[in-house]
């Protein structure tokens, strides 16, 4: 049999393994006082892209969850205030139960760009990170550009630059109200144990390199205006106190000095 020099070339080429497959997404909104923001969100949601949206509404004083019924989207309306952790964890909880292989969290405040969700989930299918997030902060002019107030950068920048070097990662926003996930970080991660208050995002991943998952980020253009939410300078405060009391405890833990449940693992049922 005559081999020709094409055949040659072809054969030594890698052999291009098959498509992974499509797997069940859910986009999941924990929502507090969202009704003028939340139908934008929804809408810049590529059609097709997504299984479901999930709406977890924590006890709004306005018509969030009205709103949300209309778009038909999936509801779950706390009757009473968990806070923005104990949210997350019913939105979480929910998505498992509902059989989602890739989750996507999505702040309903129209600041993050949701057209952007199918492209951090095919990086979830392909395997080449565990957790996504979206990277606010691409360069400081566009960052500052789309209304980021600048004390909020400076300290954005403050607490990434430490978090990166205590996690061992090269994250450009660990900050971030859009974050997507793999159906096993979600499982082997005890996030049940985290707090219920802002605090849960830098607990939860702390928790993801602890348990060695891969974490990368997509630029994803953030939007500042009057009806997105945004904590005050206050609670910003407090918020990064916490912050760095999450990689105390995460060091501690990993220099055998103390014990945290945050980095144990889930007890086996």
């Amino acid at each position: 049999m005559n081999v020709t020099v094409a055949d040659a070339e072809t054969s030594s080429l890698p052999r291009r393994e098959p498509p992974p497959p499509r797997g069940k997404t859910i986009v999941v909104m924990p929502a507090y006082n969202a009704a003028a923001t939340l139908r934008r969100t929804v809408e810049d949601i590529p059609e097709g892209s997504v299984d479901s949206i999930l709406v977890v509404d924590d006890c709004s004083s306005d018509n969030t969850v009205e709103v949300a019924r209309e778009l038909g989207l999936q509801v779950i309306r706390h009757e009473k205030n968990l806070g923005y952790g104990g949210n997350q964890k019913t939105c979480y909880r929910t998505a498992l139960e509902e059989g989602a292989d890739f989750v996507v969290m999505v702040h309903p405040d129209y600041q993050y760009d949701s057209r952007l969700v199918g492209v951090a989930v095919d990086i979830l299918r392909l395997g080449i990170c565990d957790v996504v997030l979206g990277s606010r902060i691409r360069t400081r002019r566009e960052a500052l550009g789309g209304g980021m107030p600048f004390w909020k950068y400076v300290a954005n920048r403050c607490l990434t630059i430490t978090e990166n070097v205590v996690l061992g990662q090269n994250l450009g926003d660990f900050h971030s109200g859009f974050r997507a996930y793999r159906r096993e970080v979600l499982e082997k991660i005890p996030f049940d144990r985290t707090s219920n208050n802002f605090v849960f995002d830098s607990q939860f991943l702390a928790q993801a390199v602890h348990f060695g998952f891969k974490v990368g980020d997509i630029p994803v253009p953030v939007r500042y205006f009057a009806e997105a939410s945004s904590i005050s300078f206050r609670r910003s405060v407090r918020y990064g106190f916490s912050t760095l009391g999450v990689l105390f405890r995460f060091l501690a833990h990993r220099w055998h000095l103390r014990r945290s449940p945050l980095f144990q693992p889930k007890a086996v049922d």
